[in-house]
């Protein structure tokens, strides 16, 4: 599966209201619900169930975003985001990071966070200082060039 492809997905969750810990595509999603829905129609069923999680930005120890993301995805290569690229945002300087998206290119990417619906937001300077990792689904990596 294409990049683009992953990206299509992932724009059919827009305006899916926000939920904290929910994957229901027209129903209810946070921004990790947006991703295991996206995984789920990239790569399948879900390989592990999730933790309960906090929702504050501040909160929690260690990086189980971050260590899940390096078990069930492979990182991205290069010094660009490509397009169906997974991306891992802290948005505190020492806080864990707790936020995720998708990049759709062209300096956008797809993400759902509270108060509003999943929305497509630039991938701004200021999103871009908070990445803390950039991943690619499985089966998406010889198609967008990683590997």
């Amino acid at each position: 599966m294409t990049g683009a492809e992953i990206a299509a997905i992932a724009k059919s969750w827009l305006g899916t209201p926000y939920r904290h810990q929910a994957s229901a595509k027209g129903q209810g999603t946070d921004c990790l619900g947006l991703l295991r829905g996206v995984w789920r129609e990239v790569v399948g069923p879900e390989p592990a169930a999730l933790p309960p999680y906090t929702s504050r930005w501040h909160e929690g120890e260690g990086e189980p975003l971050l260590d899940a993301a390096r078990r069930f995805l492979l990182p991205a290569t290069g010094e660009e985001p490509r397009t169906g690229d997974v991306l891992i945002f802290r948005m505190h300087a020492h806080a864990p990071a707790k936020h995720c998206g998708i990049y759709l290119g062209q300096d956008q990417f797809i993400h759902a966070y509270d108060r509003h619906a999943v929305t497509i937001t630039r991938y701004a300077p200021w999103w871009q200082r908070r990445l803390a990792g950039r991943f690619v689904l499985t089966g998406n990596e010889k198609e967008t060039g990683h590997e």
